[in-house]
């Protein structure tokens, strides 16, 4: 891609860092810190060295995505109507980055994952870093061929699967050592949500993914189905969130840790009802699920 003539170029530091969308490795980082939190509250201990490497392995494997994503969609993210939570960086369609650049540093960053892998593993965690293979694994088949879930309707699904279960799941088992119900109650609630944010981030994209012949949810069921299903899996995930509380005994700490989850969900649901702004309805997602994670992650670190 060239930039047009009126296009001002971005520096080159800057450009890479709006390609590596930072905000969005929030995902990780609330993921890392929910799976410590059930670790600490299931009263296994909690070293900062492991969490430490715990979250170089997820992090890493997810700023792959990111790079990769810009790199496997530069064309389809052509018209694209972005938003700073939907459509891309843009920086390899506008041109401010080379397309080789991202996907070296795709590569670089999965290396540094897989080392994080090796560690686990040479420690004896075989299970982290099983599990951080499967991140990778699916991470990378996401948006790149031939599996390209993204393409295929099954994008929403292996986001969820990898963001919301197994980077929670790898954390929680570097401090536990195995996965059980403890773990798999806690991440249903997030799971909901990233599935409800990845229709919101892909809404406003609907037009040109159809044009592109990238066949994701969103396209395959129709906007008016999928704004339908934003908001039933939006209450989903507030109403068990809320009930995991209950179980674990959180306490008012549980329902004062969910209630920027509350507001997402009501604000959405307001947003879908009756002005389905494309900026709106990506942001509010997003909120969704960073309230959701992190509302978790609090109740069971500061509950009763």
């Amino acid at each position: 891609m060239q930039l047009s003539a009126e296009q001002p170029r971005l520096a080159p530091v800057r450009a890479f860092l709006r390609l590596s969308r930072p905000l969005f490795l929030y995902g990780s980082v609330a993921g890392v810190a929910l799976g410590a939190a059930v670790a600490y509250r299931s009263g296994r201990p909690i070293d900062a060295g492991t969490y430490l490497w715990a979250q170089l392995l997820v992090s890493a494997f997810h700023l792959m995505v990111h790079y990769a994503n810009d790199y496997f969609d530069r064309e389809s993210d052509v018209g694209a109507v972005r938003t700073r939570w939907s459509g891309g960086s843009g920086m390899l369609v506008d041109g401010h980055v080379q397309p080789r650049v991202a996907l070296v540093a795709s590569l670089a960053c999965a290396a540094a994952g897989l080392i994080a892998c090796a560690r686990f593993a040479l420690h004896g965690q075989t299970l982290v870093a099983a599990l951080g293979i499967a991140i990778l694994a699916f991470a990378w088949c996401y948006s790149a061929p031939p599996i390209r879930f993204a393409a295929r309707g099954l994008g929403e699904l292996d986001t969820a699967l990898v963001v919301a279960l197994l980077i929670p799941c790898t954390a929680y088992a570097a401090f536990g050592g195995a996965i059980d119900a403890a773990i798999v109650r806690a991440v249903v609630a997030p799971a909901l949500a990233m599935f409800a944010m990845m229709l919101c981030v892909e809404l406003p994209d609907a037009e040109c993914d159809v044009r592109a012949g990238k066949r994701n949810l969103v396209v395959r069921l129709g906007p008016a189905r999928a704004w339908q299903l934003v908001v039933v899996a939006a209450w989903c995930a507030l109403l068990t969130a809320f009930a995991v509380t209950l179980r674990v005994h959180a306490g008012l700490a549980g329902g004062i840790a969910l209630a920027p989850a509350t507001v997402a969900v009501l604000v959405l649901s307001l947003v879908v009802s009756r002005r389905r702004r494309p900026g709106a309805t990506a942001f509010w997602g997003v909120a969704l699920y960073a309230a959701t994670v992190t509302g978790l992650a609090g109740a069971y670190a500061l509950g009763g």
